[in-house]
């Protein structure tokens, strides 16, 4: 399974890396949907525009327009499944990170969404998109965000690729030759992560509920 994910993903990026723009345009904003809704790619919309800049400089004062425009696409369409199904988002996702998102929505307001947005992974992304849609966020707004953040992103790594080009190519060929391994080891730190957060959000909760043992025996 994960060798025929690997080798669809390989020759996915190398399309789009290779394809005229106007193919590679349409098909970045497709990965870049399918990305930001149903389905996880770690990390493919980065390397597909670092990767894309790289072998194409004249290109990195718009490519990073299609995969930030896939991701409000694929955003939207996640966003409108957890407005109108709780049920989608209760299941996916855990009741106590739902409420923790909850929470930051309403002590940040706004940048409760751009943060994720601009981060790479380990960050959850999808659980801020989805809250978003279950506490009926303004949905143009929302969209902006998601647009402009993406945009910040995207352009970033367009703009390293465009000047460190030669490296970026000597480390796409790397890459290749150990694909496995990067994802691998992407999977592994994602997994650490959400077990070090569990296991901290458990210490904390033992400590509260020690504090308030101790305050009603007092």
């Amino acid at each position: 399974m994960l060798d025929w994910l690997i080798k669809w993903f390989w020759s996915l990026s190398q399309y789009v890396v290779a394809a005229p723009v106007y193919a590679a345009a349409p098909m970045m904003v497709f990965v870049g949907a399918l990305d930001s809704s149903l389905l996880s790619i770690p990390e493919v919309n980065d390397y597909i525009t670092i990767a894309r800049v790289a072998h194409n400089p004249n290109e990195v004062y718009y490519f990073p327009i299609f995969p930030a425009i896939g991701s409000v696409i694929g955003c939207l369409i996640l966003y409108r499944i957890a407005m109108r199904g709780e049920q989608y988002i209760s299941k996916r996702f855990h009741p106590k990170h739902l409420d923790r998102v909850k929470e930051l929505y309403r002590k940040w307001g706004v940048f409760a969404l751009v943060i994720p947005s601009l981060l790479p992974p380990p960050m959850p992304f999808k659980i801020f998109v989805a809250s978003a849609g279950a506490l009926g966020y303004p949905v143009g707004r929302f969209a902006i965000v998601i647009f402009v953040s993406r945009l910040v992103r995207y352009y970033f790594w367009g703009i390293l690729a465009f000047f460190f080009r030669e490296e970026v190519k000597r480390m796409l060929d790397w890459l290749g030759e150990n694909l496995l391994a990067v994802l691998g080891a992407l999977i592994i730190t994602t997994i650490v992560f959400f077990i070090v957060s569990m296991l901290m959000e458990k210490a904390k909760g033992r400590t509260s509920e020690a504090k308030a043992q101790v305050s009603y025996t007092d």
